[in-house]
């Protein structure tokens, strides 16, 4: 199909979310690089919104899809029948989780984490009102939307569901809202659509003691952040901290469609009464991603030097930091570049596109872009994408 007539058809058949799509026709993707209908290559800056944290199309990952695709897919709702690369990937997850997650909850996406993660609070404490905070982003689900820090993205859907109230993010002193009523608190270690905003220590760990002493349950959003992006599986396994339940996605799936909440066997067991089936999914934990999820997972843990998100973030900075009123937010390969204006922002993601780099902008911070390129990106084409920025934004 011509380039072209498949343009036409994607403007006529798909549906749109944005007046003005990217609009790359996809021919290939092969590690960092993405490769269109005619010919032009691009150096992938965005993996996919950190998902292709290995790459695109890494061949440990491929065999993994098609071996499985070859012995069974879908064959019963979640929960029903043993598949394999379930009970493989959770135990996998659980061990590199560490003690308080004993069990895994499997779902298609980010956004389906998020909700069971907020039945299951509601249903564990018998409490109804929830915290969030400023600028978070959790998914566009009607339960996520809810939890969403903007209300540009939200008035447009109202009413959400009730009891939702949002503090200043890293404000210490406003923890002091939390209080007996509220069933859960949910967090994003790095703030993903604010411009990769990190929680502070302190603050973390005040939020980890106010809900203790309201015996409120904390939710770790790491669905951006997980299977390495910031150095650790988790970004808040260099906290020091153990929230109660974790939401994942995104990078989890190894460029295949799942997500996860998991927390302890305790929690886990109020989906299984009053009522039954508290929380079901047809197609979460599809065994094809489970699989493409575990080989992920066992590269990230045996090829993936334990230091390269951290040599990657230093290359970035160091190579960027003669851009002009500019600074650099985040951490490892989940990063932000502050411009300081929108202007200059849009008018410089549309020259990278054309010079053969994809970055991307956030929802809630229009003066910056993100580079959260594959974590197998090498230094060499760290240097070429710096080149080029460094050439536009002089």
């Amino acid at each position: 199909m011509r380039g072209s007539e498949l343009h036409q058809l994607f403007r006529t058949h798909i549906g749109q979310t944005s007046p003005e799509p990217m609009g790359i026709e996809v021919a290939s993707a092969k590690g960092c690089t993405i490769l269109d209908q005619q010919g032009k290559s691009y150096l992938d800056l965005i993996s996919g919104i950190s998902v292709a944290n290995m790459g695109h199309s890494h061949p440990r990952i491929v065999q993994a899809v098609q071996d499985q695709a070859g012995k069974y897919m879908h064959t019963m709702v979640y929960g029903e029948h043993i598949q394999s690369p379930q009970v493989q990937l959770a135990r996998a997850l659980t061990e590199a989780l560490g003690e308080g997650f004993e069990q895994v909850y499997f779902v298609n996406s980010g956004s389906e984490a998020i909700e069971a993660a907020i039945k299951l609070a509601k249903r564990a404490t018998g409490r109804f009102e929830l915290v969030a905070f400023n600028q978070a982003y959790h998914g566009s689900t009607h339960g996520a939307l809810s939890l969403m820090g903007s209300q540009q993205f939200s008035n447009g859907y109202l009413p959400l569901v009730p009891g939702v109230a949002h503090l200043p993010f890293n404000d210490i002193d406003a923890l002091n809202e939390i209080s007996c009523r509220h069933a859960a608190v949910i967090v994003e270690v790095i703030q993903a659509e604010s411009g990769y905003l990190p929680a502070d220590i302190e603050f973390l760990k005040a939020l980890k003691k106010r809900c203790e002493q309201t015996q409120t349950l904390l939710i770790f959003d790491e669905i951006q952040t997980g299977y390495g992006r910031t150095g650790p599986l988790f970004a808040f396994q260099s906290a020091g901290l153990v929230p109660d339940m974790i939401c994942m996605a995104k990078g989890m799936g190894g460029g295949m469609p799942l997500g996860a909440m998991a927390t302890s066997k305790a929690l886990m067991q109020h989906f299984t009464e009053n009522p039954v089936l508290g929380h079901i999914t047809t197609f979460g934990g599809h065994p094809v991603s489970c699989a493409a999820s575990l080989a992920a997972l066992q590269l990230w843990q045996e090829e993936i030097p334990k230091n390269r998100a951290q040599e990657i973030e230093a290359r970035f900075r160091a190579q960027l930091a003669h851009i002009p009123n500019s600074h650099i937010t985040g951490s490892g390969a989940m990063l932000a570049l502050h411009l300081g204006d929108a202007q200059r922002m849009w008018n410089n993601v549309g020259k990278a596109w054309n010079q053969g780099l994809l970055i991307d902008w956030f929802l809630f911070n229009d003066q910056a872009f993100r580079i959260s390129p594959p974590l197998v990106i090498s230094d060499e084409e760290i240097d070429k994408a710096t080149d080029i920025l460094g050439n536009l934004l002089v």
